[in-house]
């Protein structure tokens, strides 16, 4: 694991050479090619390498931020052309790498808290330093603050176990069963607010909003994930707590989910429709883990993955039509099949995964928490049904809203999709689409 830190921090230097932005871009394709031929092994921690190492969870995770660093790369060509800070952008996405990396790896918990917050300080500075409107600084401070309220409760837990247990290593906490309840609210409440629960969700929006399209494509691609995956990890140990108060945080979810999907037919900003829809995702992925199942934290990481790539392309997308339009606006984004009919093909690929259409991860994920939550109350399948039919109805209302219509007559000029944007949504869609062949690697690591 520690080679690919090596490169990773060797790639630093090249930043700040003239004419590096592909070349960096190239590199981390290289990389992501290495990474995935690792030697893994599906029931342990493997590749060990000083306190670097590697299992099942992780590694879907680690590629997916590779993947997705190399995508943002490859959307912000728009900083290439205007030599806008970009040599500073770069070291920033590789340093959020390198951060990312480390989060998924590391095998101490202290450590893994400190790469969890670290990896905040690189987005902050991407939403602050190359976000549109002056706003951007609030959304910023609701980024920071939000996530570092809720994180200081989780580093005192994890003190706290190191004093009780001696020792922090997430392989061994499997050995544990803690029956604190503070322990548990301290522990938990850092990742909810990260993936982020409903009532702890309106940094979300406001830093989707904000950001540029890179700062987008990392916040829904990596970010929210890092609390499903803090959350694996931890559950693992807080079982008997789990049990007597899980169902408050699946309750909070299924509602929130709903109320969301209801809450996305009322914006008129794409990438604020986008970030709200990826909230009553994670609300989805929440109520799996708490299920406390094997399906449940089955179909969460899968969804996860499936998410990150999914909500990732769209924003991209998104991010097409305002580099066209100079607006997010669903009233001046209409009749877009007029224009680029090509991207109109795009646009309908990735909201049908966005839907759960198959043959995307989404839909494996979401059968699986389907299964997971009406097995752990059939109640709940009034909530999921309500939270499937309405992602449809405000993805297709998205869709048709952008695509059809009468274009706005204030355009004077307009070009067309170039390759560079077709391969990005492709290398989007394709593992989305493809990874399902493969999802047993997904099921076997539990």
């Amino acid at each position: 694991m520690m080679k690919f830190l090596i490169m990773m921090i060797f790639m630093m230097p090249l930043c700040f050479l003239k004419n590096m932005f592909w070349l960096v871009q190239m590199f981390l394709f290289i990389m992501m090619f290495m990474f995935m031929n690792l030697t893994m092994s599906l029931y342990n921690i493997s590749n060990l390498s000083y306190m670097f190492g590697c299992d099942m969870i992780s590694f879907g995770l680690i590629l997916l931020s590779i993947w997705i660093c190399s995508l943002m790369l490859m959307a912000s060509e728009n900083l290439f052309k205007l030599k806008f800070f970009m040599t500073f952008f770069l070291f920033n996405i590789i340093f959020l790498l390198i951060m990312l990396y480390m989060t998924f790896s590391v095998m101490n918990l202290f450590m893994f808290y400190l790469f969890f917050e670290g990896s905040l300080i690189p987005t902050l500075l991407l939403i602050m330093g190359w976000g549109y409107q002056p706003e951007r600084i609030q959304a910023g401070l609701y980024l920071l603050f939000y996530t570092l309220f809720a994180s200081l409760p989780l580093l005192l837990g994890i003190f706290f176990i190191f004093n009780k247990e001696n020792y922090i290593m997430i392989y061994f906490l499997k050995f544990l069963n803690i029956n604190f309840y503070l322990l548990y609210i301290s522990m938990i409440m850092a990742f909810l607010v990260k993936m982020p629960m409903y009532f702890v969700h309106l940094w979300l929006p406001k830093a989707h909003v904000e950001a540029p399209v890179s700062g987008s494509m990392i916040l829904a691609g990596i970010m929210l994930k890092l609390g499903g995956y803090g959350l694996l990890r931890i559950m693992v140990f807080l079982q008997m707590v789990g049990l007597k108060f899980n169902f408050i945080w699946v309750v909070i979810s299924l509602l929130g989910g709903f109320y969301v999907s209801l809450n996305c037919f009322c914006q008129v900003d794409i990438k604020s429709l986008i970030a709200y829809s990826s909230v009553a995702h994670m609300s989805l992925v929440i109520g799996g883990i708490m299920t406390m199942s094997y399906w449940g934290f089955m179909g969460s990481y899968i969804l996860m993955i499936g998410h990150g790539l999914c909500s990732s392309g769209m924003f991209c997308l998104a991010n097409i039509n305002y580099e066209r339009f100079h607006s997010r606006s669903l009233f001046i984004n209409k009749g877009m099949m007029n224009f680029i009919p090509s991207m109109s093909l795009w646009w309908f690929l990735l909201m049908s995964s966005n839907m759960a259409a198959p043959p995307s991860l989404n839909l494996m994920g979401e059968i699986m928490l389907i299964n997971s939550l009406v097995s752990w109350c059939w109640i709940s399948m009034i909530f999921l049904m309500l939270i499937s039919f309405f992602s449809a109805g405000y993805s297709l209302y998205l869709y048709s809203y952008t695509q059809h219509g009468k274009y706005y007559y204030g355009i004077y000029s307009f070009y067309s999709g170039v390759s560079r944007e077709y391969l990005m949504l492709l290398l989007h869609w394709l593992p989305l689409n493809i990874l399902v062949l493969k999802i047993d690697y997904s099921m076997i690591w539990f």
